[in-house]
């Protein structure tokens, strides 16, 4: 039991200083081409932190293993929702730009509720359907690189709220800064991931559940550091966008090469008293539901409320718990 525990610390060191330089790396870039910063974190900063829940999930779409492909793809999006955001909508509430918040919570829903619906009528993913999912993605970065260079006054209005301190570096430092960090994050999830399922499956464990919270908060574990890390520097806006794009990746990246590998059906290990699945009447209605509950009042209004990173704490702790005890 040592080695997974000193793997799993060793990995826990490389995402901590790989969320450094790759917040530093991607900010240096954003300001240099007058982008927003929370369009460039929808964007760049989301490919860098959904590496881990790709590699994953491909890894087990080609081992056969729909469950953990399945489970990390909507977990992530919980946890990246209700512990992630939350912590960071908790601890510093603030204004967003609906403009830039309305394209990527727009193709996050319209994604998430076709894979919702897929699940609940159909029951399985066709390759097709991955395939669709991958030709979406390439749109929003079409669409998103766009509209970046359609509306260079939002970059002005989010530098405002940049944070103080950074130091100037060439544009060659801010790109190996971007790739080291996404390197170092991508180990050291894959080391947390890899001991932390040890130990649940060792526990006797469902595939399914471990994909939605072990493995999820894992792959996870990369959009924390960095929403912690951009909190810290003052951007806050890197760290929002960065989670609503990790979320759309989620659906059309992860889910979309998963399925592109492995058609699979909807898994049924966890069923309700009444025999219904577990994933399509808690899981898939948690995912939507989190997610509307951040996104649709800062459409509204412009901001976000400590109360909203409060009640998605609370509704994370008894998902959780859920999984666990039920």
């Amino acid at each position: 039991m040592l080695i997974p525990v000193l793997l799993f610390l060793v990995g826990f060191g490389l995402l901590i200083k790989g969320g450094d330089w790759f917040v530093d790396g991607s900010v240096g870039i954003a300001r240099r081409f007058h982008l927003p910063e929370l369009l460039i974190g929808a964007t760049i900063v989301s490919i860098g932190t959904t590496l881990p829940e790709v590699m994953v999930s491909s890894q087990a779409a080609m081992q056969g293993n729909a469950g953990i492909s399945y489970g990390n793809a909507i977990g992530s999006v919980i946890c990246n929702t209700s512990l992630i955001a939350a912590i960071t909508i908790s601890v510093s509430p603030g204004k967003v730009n609906p403009r830039s918040f309305a394209l990527p919570t727009a193709f996050f829903f319209a994604a998430a509720l076709s894979y919702a619906l897929v699940a609940w009528t159909v029951g399985s993913f066709q390759r097709w359907i991955g395939l669709c999912y991958l030709a979406v993605f390439v749109l929003y970065m079409v669409i998103s690189t766009l509209q970046m260079k359609k509306h260079p006054e939002l970059a002005e209005e989010e530098d405002e709220e940049g944070g103080e301190g950074d130091k100037p570096r060439t544009f060659a430092m801010e790109l190996l800064l971007l790739v080291i960090g996404a390197a170092a994050i991508a180990v050291g999830a894959r080391f947390l991931v890899d001991n932390g399922t040890k130990i649940a499956a060792a526990l006797g464990v469902p595939d399914s559940v471990i994909g939605l919270t072990m493995v999820a908060l894992g792959t996870s574990l990369p959009e924390l550091i960095t929403a912690i890390t951009s909190l810290v520097k003052g951007h806050g806006s890197l760290s929002l966008g960065n989670i609503i794009g990790a979320n759309l990746f989620n659906i059309i990246l992860v889910s979309g090469m998963a399925i592109s590998i492995s058609p699979f059906a909807i898994p049924a290990e966890k069923t309700l008293p009444g025999g219904a699945n577990s994933s399509l009447v808690i899981d898939l209605p948690v995912m939507l539901a989190v997610m509307a509950i951040m996104c649709l009042p800062a459409l509204k209004k412009g901001a976000l409320k400590r109360w909203q990173g409060i009640l998605l704490l609370c509704i994370y702790a008894a998902f959780t718990t859920y999984q666990f005890v039920s």
